[in-house]
């Protein structure tokens, strides 16, 4: 019987504003897949992609890994920061010896930051009608 090869996989789940990111990190060439497309043609802006991978370049792991990601909700900015996030998760999970640049760029910090809600009686989250005194 032939021995059975043990495929290893890292995963991770990152979230911003209303996105939410599931990331699997598996040895590679250093390619991102994003909803099964190249994350350059994913993406519209490069910027976004380079935000995306800042994990990869804070730990000089980007022709390491290669990187499945599956994305749902929100915009793309979103997705990206979510993404980021996910990515950080997995390479914690990779290995603990990549904690401290992680933590010192911020990368491992969720940003929880959403959208406010509308309120009654106001035009948006906190946009009131004109003032009129007579």
């Amino acid at each position: 019987m032939a021995a059975k090869k043990e495929v290893v996989m890292y995963r991770g789940t990152g979230r911003r504003k209303s996105s939410v990111a599931q990331v699997i990190l598996s040895p590679g060439q250093g390619e991102i897949i994003v909803n099964g497309k190249p994350a350059l043609e994913f993406f519209p802006y490069p910027t976004l992609v380079q935000d995306m991978e800042q994990p990869l370049d804070a730990t000089g792991t980007k022709s390491d890994f290669s990187i499945k990601i599956t994305v749902k909700g929100g915009g793309f900015t979103g997705q990206a920061g979510a993404a980021r996030l996910g990515i950080a998760r997995a390479l914690l999970e990779a290995s603990k010896d990549y904690k401290p640049e992680l933590r010192g760029n911020g990368l491992l910090t969720r940003d929880a930051r959403v959208k406010e809600r509308k309120k009654y009686g106001l035009y948006g989250a906190r946009r009131a009608p004109q003032f009129s005194k007579r």
